[in-house]
């Protein structure tokens, strides 16, 4: 037995007993070490070698994350969002000083050695024995690139990775046999190579190319030998030789880099000397990571586009798989929002209402005829400060947007339009209007009749809305009282059918509740889901289902399928026609004539709620269709004797702030623009009643429907109309 002096610590030749016994011994038949397995020592080498012969042939190596870079329609950049801050690079494109400084900093034997350097083991012994403490490693490149391919595929699991990185026999045992594996298939320069883009460089970067960009804002390829050695140096201890919270040890460990590089003659004595004597000249990039550093307001676009991909199963068949796709990146995505668009909505919405005001605005833009989504914005910035939030205003619950959504009022009454349409009744249907009335005692629903028990009323905004009106001047007034006696005579069944057909459903998740008030706005709906179904308007009746991706490459340039829109008919053309017609009257002579453009036909229609809680101008062109909601963000406002964008406003309408909204968003996403035309009919004046009419339940006849740009048969009231009204 090897004798110890009397206080001293074991010697070199027990401590490199003890390492060999438990560590490389495990190993020690791969690197084709021949030791004799005698007492404990031999023991464990027995019992290492045998879980070492159940450790699996094939290391998984798991695809390293990436950035992913999210484009727009023109494939400029929106943004760049990843889990860690990597951008794999080949070899080629990595200063030779960078691949000269990591070799002599963490394994100078490397082109020497196999997967084990006994000499470096020994050497670490020595050093570590004479020290005291452990002052020197004796891992190779290889089996740290192993022990990070560990760490990777960990990803951000805590538990995962303590196991990747735990001191252990075991975890050594593992780490050796995969050593071996990989330097038989991979070979030196490969193993190099994926080591510079695995290794974590601190400040949130990962991989050389990363690091050089964070510490000099530049290219791997273009970093000197002081840079190179200064991120060699980084890689010991990230946190410890910061360069940017910790200067001066970042200096001294570059100067160790510096010095071994002149011992294993990668470098002269004089270069080193030279490179030495330099002071630090960081350029430091700050993290730019997320749809937070969105450009022009596209930031809940990003989120949005984040979302798609992780609820889509054209990504993934389960959400684990999705989620595990989107954080190892590397992708680039091309999506379908349009700059000329976004700019255009951007500065609209900060041109009228400001972030700090005690409303926020909304809008979204889709293109009839093929659901993509072009523009999107809103008030209250994408982030964590005040008057900003991660809530996307203009989406449902699903989509990181509001719990509920937003009541649409009077924006809903060309939905229950069509559905009448698509039932029968005439444009030139008459109902008495009265200023306020009992809603019908009975309204057929999906299921059971709803019944007014409790006599509720319903009324016009003003006194002076008394009927009787045509649906064209109804829509055009906003009246209440019309709308609520179309659907009692029609029922709610119709309505609701024709929502769903037009992808509209409460922003929650719930259904479309069965009660004839939906007529009037009550349900929360999201400014996108308004959008894409006004788009169905123009687009001659078919609904498009809205998308934001419009291609997009996996890391290797592989094209990955996308979602695609989904167009189906929701009414007939003539119905689209006459719900043209209609709203193209309210912003010529009706609520909505501030939303009016010029040089173009335009339609739409305002909505306010009660106690004016929200306000929206929903409206679309042939080729646009956008949808603005104001209102208060995260608690109701009602919006009177307010000041909004620096304009006071004795009472908020749909016309008078959602409207130049969507106006100003409009013109100038359209401008260069082709300048379509709608396909109208011509809707006669109603003949006036002699007398009144109660407005029945029951389904009316349905008449011929009219050919484009010809006359709906003219009607006239019937006896005993009672009438309805609406908001503005």
């Amino acid at each position: 037995m090897a004798k110890k002096r009397s206080g001293e610590g074991p010697t070199v030749t027990r401590q490199a007993a003890k390492f060999l016994g438990v560590s490389v011994l495990s190993g020690a038949v791969l690197a084709g070490l021949a030791l004799p397995a005698i007492g404990a020592m031999g023991l464990a080498a027995k019992e290492s070698v045998e879980g070492f012969d159940e450790i699996p042939a094939n290391l998984k190596t798991p695809p390293l994350s990436q950035r992913t870079t999210i484009l727009d329609a023109q494939g400029g950049e929106i943004a760049k969002v990843y889990s860690r801050d990597r951008t794999v690079v080949p070899l080629s494109q990595i200063s030779p000083y960078m691949r000269k400084a990591i070799v002599a900093i963490e394994d100078a034997r490397f082109y020497e050695h196999g997967a084990v350097d006994l000499k470096g083991v020994l050497r670490a012994l020595n050093k570590n024995a004479q020290s005291g403490g452990v002052s020197e490693g004796a891992s190779t490149l290889t089996q740290q690139y192993v022990k990070n391919v560990f760490v990777e595929e960990a990803g951000d699991d805590p538990a995962k990775v303590a196991v990747a990185t735990q001191q252990t026999i075991g975890r050594k045992v593992k780490e050796l046999k995969y050593a071996i594996q990989v330097e038989k298939e991979l070979g030196k320069e490969r193993i190099l190579n994926n080591y510079l883009n695995i290794t974590f460089f601190g400040q949130q970067s990962y991989g050389v190319e990363a690091a050089a960009q964070r510490y000099f804002s530049k290219r791997a390829k273009d970093l000197t030998l002081d840079e190179s050695a200064l991120l060699a140096g980084i890689v010991q201890s990230p946190s410890r030789f910061d360069p940017v919270n910790a200067p001066k040890e970042a200096t001294k460990r570059r100067n160790i880099v510096l010095q071994r590089m002149a011992e294993t003659k990668n470098i002269t004595p004089a270069e080193a000397a030279a490179a030495q004597a330099k002071p630090l000249k960081l350029k430091v990039s700050r993290p730019k990571s997320g749809c937070i550093t969105a450009v022009n307001g596209a930031g809940f676009f990003c989120d949005y586009v984040r979302e798609v991909f992780l609820q889509d199963p054209v990504f993934g068949k389960t959400k684990e798989a999705r989620a595990k796709r989107w954080n190892q990146g590397g992708m680039t995505i091309r999506t379908t929002l349009d700059p000329q668009t976004q700019k255009s909505v951007q500065k609209s919405i900060t041109d009228h209402v400001y972030q700090s005001d005690p409303v926020a605005t909304a809008v979204s833009i889709v293109e009839p005829g093929t659901g993509k989504v072009l523009g999107m914005g809103q008030s209250r910035p994408y982030g964590f400060g005040e008057f900003q939030t991660q809530i996307n205003l203009s989406a449902d619950k699903a989509m990181s947007g509001s719990n509920f959504g937003f009541q649409t009022g009077s924006t809903f009454k060309p939905i229950l339009a069509a559905a009448a349409l698509e039932e029968g009744i005439s444009p030139n249907k008459v109902y008495s209007s009265p200023y306020q009335m009992p809603y019908p005692d009975e309204v057929e629903t999906c299921g059971r009749p709803w019944k007014n028990g409790g006599g509720a009323m319903v009324s016009n905004e003003n006194r002076s809305e008394v009927g009787p009106y045509g649906m064209r001047e109804a829509t055009g007034k906003s009246v209440n009282t019309y709308f609520i006696q179309m659907i009692g005579d029609i029922g709610v069944c119709p309505v609701t059918k024709m929502a769903t057909k037009l992808g509209l459903k409460p922003a929650s998740g719930a259904k479309i509740d069965q009660v004839p008030s939906i007529a009037l706005g009550t349900q929360g709906m999201s400014p996108l889901k308004m959008a894409a179904a006004y788009a169905a308007f123009a687009n001659g009746g078919k609904y498009c289902t809205p998308v934001l991706i419009g291609s997009a490459t996996g890391p290797n340039g592989k094209s990955l399928n996308v979602p695609k829109s989904h167009c189906s008919r929701a009414m007939s053309e003539e119905t689209a026609d006459t719900v043209n017609t209609l709203l193209k009257g309210v912003v010529e002579d009706g609520t909505g004539k501030e939303a009016g453009l010029s040089g173009r036909d335009s339609a739409g229609k305002t909505g306010t709620t009660d106690e004016r809680k929200a306000a929206w101008f929903v409206g679309y062109t042939p080729n646009m269709a956008g949808a603005v909601w104001v209102g208060g963000s995260g608690k109701d406002v009602e919006m009177e004797g307010i000041t909004i964008g620096g304009q006071y406003h004795d009472k908020v309408y749909g016309g008078d702030t959602p409207g130049p909204i969507w106006r100003d968003a409009m013109a100038g996403a359209l401008e260069g623009k082709p300048a379509p035309t709608f396909d109208t009919v011509a809707i006669a004046e109603p003949e006036k009643p002699k007398g009144s009419d109660k407005g029945g339940r029951g389904k009316p006849n349905k008449p011929n429907k009219p050919g484009k740009n010809k006359p709906w048969p003219r009607f006239s009231i019937p006896p005993g109309v009672i009438g309805g009204n609406d908001g503005r």
